[in-house]
């Protein structure tokens, strides 16, 4: 993976426990561009690599813009940016990608953001807004002072289809989630971006109120390995090497093949980036990811070996690390 070299060029606080954090090229010029819904690879001492979207309007190329969630779990990643980086300091990034795209020729985009999820939401709408396609941003936070961005947001030409949900607020102004998914044109998308309890809970409602999967687009920051009592051991055969690598009950795929030398990408270990995706050629994944589409799991030519494991007692996988 090719890696940019950046200079932290402003930290601000964005909200209660939200650092914003502007960074630009070590040796100046222009950044490679990103698409609404692009995350970076950060890379930090000592840690995996942890991903965090850009939140700045897309087709600038002089910053990326991030803001971060101070966790109190932290695994790490968001204490480090906040504790310990300052203004001026160096990091390592990768280049954008991205796995939350924008649908081409929606009728209209419904974004609806809960907390941090509004970093990738913001850009959508700065792009949304700049060629003038039809859309709604609905913004969920537990207070007023949780709420980053509320001062962007306010002050943007689009501020008319910005809608603000507090938690803590009248019951009048709350979500009216129902409401939003019944109005559904044929043509249109949502996206969801957010703890995953509430991305859950907006995703089923949006799938039980009729939408089909293809028009409903999420963004897990987090998610969860599952282990199983029933659960058993597999084999993992790495094509044309002849090599065989067993996997464990209570052990991920992902520590066998590490284990057993090979480089596998890897950063959430949750299932959740898509990073450690490998190619599958035979066998059945058993998927317990958050990143796959229904339609994608039922190919079964893929799989996260981080979270998920095998109904078969083989996998044949074909990797490209």
């Amino acid at each position: 993976m090719s890696v940019l070299e950046m200079r932290v060029a402003a930290i601000r606080r964005e909200a209660e426990g939200i650092l914003g954090f502007d960074l630009v090229p070590v040796t100046g010029g222009t950044l490679p561009v990103f698409t609404a819904g692009a995350h970076i690879d950060v890379m930090l001492p000592g840690l995996p690599a942890r991903q965090y979207s850009l939140c700045n309007a897309p087709g600038e190329t002089d910053r990326y813009q991030i803001a971060v969630l101070r966790e109190p779990a932290s695994r790490g990643g968001s204490q480090h940016l906040h504790e310990r980086v300052a203004t001026g300091d160096r990091l390592l990034i990768g280049p954008p990608k991205n796995h939350f795209e924008l649908a081409p020729g929606a009728g209209h985009s419904l974004l609806i953001a809960g907390g941090i999820g509004v970093t990738p939401i913001l850009a959508m709408a700065e792009a949304l807004a700049a060629k003038g396609a039809p859309f709604a941003l609905h913004y969920c936070a537990r207070s007023a002072a949780r709420m980053a961005f509320a001062d962007r947001l306010a002050a943007a030409p689009f501020r008319d289809r910005v809608h603000l949900h507090l938690d803590d607020g009248p019951e009048d102004q709350r979500l009216p989630l129902a409401a939003l998914l019944a109005a559904r044109g044929p043509e249109d998308h949502v996206y969801i971006c957010g703890p995953s309890g509430f991305l859950d809970w907006v995703k089923g409602a949006a799938l039980a109120a009729g939408w089909p999967e293809e028009a409903v687009h999420t963004e897990y920051f987090s998610g969860s390995v599952e282990q199983r009592d029933s659960d058993s051991a597999f084999e993992i055969e790495v094509a044309g090497s002849g090599q065989v690598v067993t996997v464990a009950k209570g052990q991920t795929a992902l520590d066998a093949l590490l284990a057993a030398g090979l480089d596998v990408p890897n950063s959430c270990t949750e299932g959740v980036c898509g990073m450690c995706m490998t190619r599958v050629i035979d066998g059945r994944p058993d998927h317990r990811d958050q990143f796959l589409t229904a339609a994608e799991r039922a190919r079964n030519d893929c799989f996260m070996p981080c979270s998920s494991r095998a109904l078969s007692a083989r996998l044949v996988i074909e990797p490209d690390y």
